[in-house]
């Protein structure tokens, strides 16, 4: 029973103290010193170790310009103490208020003194430099605990020191010397990196870096260095020049590792710079030992010729493919390979029976459950687009249950409500993406609320869902890239049903398909349009972000582009497109 009373005693002790401490906070937040101070007394007397109400106090001190009062405490907590701390840089500071410089500079040199005395003080005293934004003497006391003990690694923190001051050629190499240290800081320096490099090769920081480096190297190789080129020229999309050093890091480690120069291949890759990619991938296929590793780069060289196809090409890329399938065989070592063919034959070739007929017979063979999933996912993808959505949802629901706690069974999931809004089945689709609100992918669940939204819009106020019945009809068309029909349909519902809920969709699904048939002009007119009627709805984002895309890539105009990513950055803050939005923003605007 005792322990008991005891344990309450404190209990109550110690949210008696947390509630002092909020008033006291809250009156020092508001300015009335005077209040904080007469509560941080008490606090203070109960707990003088404890420096965060010492440290308020000398603060609140210091607002009302009592200095004596606070140079008392502070004397007393260096005494506390034993002079070992850093309350010998805030003891100068206090000086400092008071114009005192010789003072102030005499306890800063005591505190640089003590840092040589003993090392481990070095991070609290630089950091209190750091507080009172004496950068210089932050540097110089972790450069001194550097100095007196070589197994410390202060040069992160110094390097973002030079940051703050805009001393980048130090900054980068003290980053540079960070990593030499310790390899695992390499993804912080190159995350702070990005903040000062830009895509432009002529930027001033890419030029300090780059030199830096090309000179570390003329000194002596290094895989870290060309480890760094690399991940600048990539940052500037100089995707040949990466390709250089990393064959270079190949070459000097001496192994069988391709991990990165497979990155190098999918970067170069997504951004579409296909003559580039195919050397990298040729390299990849000369040198990997594995059958596997081989096949992945066919089916990277197969991916390039998809996309620079045309159709006179069908013909030649078929007997490509299936060349490759009689060398890897037809079984789940290349499912991937046979997923990628037998789409280009569905969606491309317009030969949806031979794709359907392949898939059916990939399914029988010894697949993995995931590998399984894929294919029936490819299949029901090509049964949608050839109408037959009942056959389409009843591999959908298969794949549900072959990899329940997988992604692809969420995506699966939407594919079902998306096919039953094909279908004119709103009711049943709706259900399936309230559901999919709460997914963990953003996308999926982006995709499922937009979905949500507009059914349940175009079906309040529209019992019979015309609108929403001959929007479905013009995603189903454009689903199967026939984007003229589409464009009509859409035309219709925009004179039909004009002031309604269907027409922002419309507007958006128009404008996406007026870039894909290179009416830009038309596009650009439909996002405006989108902007204008409808900036306070869900769509507004999509139509701010697509717009900057349109003024950046395709109508040449960056300062237009560059004033609609900013809208998404400060009216946006929660939208999918804000990250690339902010970063598009900063690349044009150059910083």
């Amino acid at each position: 029973m005792r322990l008991l009373y005891v344990f309450l005693f404190f209990l109550v002790s110690s949210s008696v103290f947390s509630q002092s401490e909020t008033l006291a906070e809250n009156y020092f937040d508001r300015g009335e010193y005077q209040k904080a101070i007469s509560i941080y007394q008490k606090l203070y007397a109960k707990a003088p170790y404890k420096s965060q109400y010492t440290l308020r106090l000398v603060e609140a001190y210091q607002q009302l310009e009592n200095f004596q009062a606070a140079q008392v405490l502070l004397e007393k907590q260096l005494k506390y103490r034993n002079g070992q701390s850093q309350y010998l840089v805030d003891i100068g500071h206090n000086y400092s208020l008071q114009k005192k410089d010789s003072l102030a500079n005499t306890y800063y040199a005591k505190a640089l003194e003590l840092v040589a005395q003993k090392p481990n003080y070095s991070s609290l005293i630089a950091r209190k430099f750091e507080e009172f934004s004496m950068l210089d003497k932050a540097i110089l006391a972790y450069e001194k605990a550097m100095e007196l003990n070589p197994a410390v690694n202060y040069n992160i923190q110094v390097a973002r020191i030079y940051g703050e001051q805009g001393a980048l050629e130090k900054m980068f190499l003290k980053y540079i010397n960070a990593v030499q240290l310790q390899q695992r800081y390499k993804p912080l320096a190159q995350r702070n990196f990005s903040l000062y490099i830009t895509q432009d090769p002529k930027n001033k920081a890419n030029g300090i870096l780059r030199k830096i480096l090309l000179k570390k190297l003329q000194q002596g190789p290094n895989v870290l260095y060309n480890e760094f080129l690399s991940w600048l020229f990539i940052q500037q999309k100089e995707f040949d020049k990466a390709f250089i050093q990393e064959k270079a890091i190949y070459k000097r480690m001496g192994d069988q590792d391709l991990r990165a120069i497979i990155d190098l291949a999918e970067i170069t890759l997504d951004e579409k710079d296909y003559p580039n990619a195919e050397q990298i991938i040729n390299f990849l296929i000369e040198k990997s030992v594995t059958p596997s590793a081989k096949l992945q780069g066919h089916q990277y060289l197969m991916k390039i010729r998809l996309a620079t196809a045309q159709e006179k090409d069908y013909t030649k890329i078929a007997q490509e493919f299936e060349t490759l399938l009689d060398l890897y065989g037809r079984a789940g070592q290349s499912y991937l390979l046979q997923i990628d063919y037998n789409h280009f034959l569905a969606f491309i070739a317009n030969k949806v029976s031979l794709a359907i007929s392949n898939l059916k017979n990939l399914i029988k063979k010894p697949l993995d459950p995931y590998q399984e999933a894929m294919v029936k996912m490819e299949l029901a993808d090509i049964l949608v687009f050839d109408q037959k959505f009942n056959r389409a949802l009843i591999y959908y629901s298969q794949i549900q249950n072959k990899v329940k706690s997988d992604v692809l069974a969420q995506e699966a999931r939407f594919k079902v409500a998306r096919t039953s809004y094909f279908k004119g089945d709103f009711v049943w689709a709706k259900a399936q993406t309230d559901v999919l609100r709460k997914s963990t992918t953003q996308l999926i669940a982006n995709d499922a609320l937009k979905m949500t939204l507009m059914i349940h819009d175009n079906t309040l106020e529209d019992s019979l869902q015309t609108a929403l019945k001959k929007y479905a009809r013009a995603d189903f068309l454009a689903l199967q890239n026939k984007n003229t029909q589409a464009i009509e349909v859409l035309s219709e519902i925009l004179k039909s049903h004009k002031g309604e809920k269907i027409e922002d969709e419309a507007l958006l699904k128009q404008a996406e398909l007026y870039e894909i048939t290179g009416f830009y002009k038309k596009a650009e007119a439909n996002y405006l349009k989108i902007i204008e009627l409808y900036k306070d709805e869900i769509l507004a984002d999509d139509a701010y972000f697509k717009l900057a895309n349109l003024y950046e890539n395709q109508l040449q105009n960056p300062q237009k582009a560059k004033e609609y990513y900013e809208q998404i950055i400060f009216d946006f803050a929660d939208s999918i497109y804000f990250t690339q939005a902010r970063k598009r923003y900063r690349i044009l605007r150059g910083s």
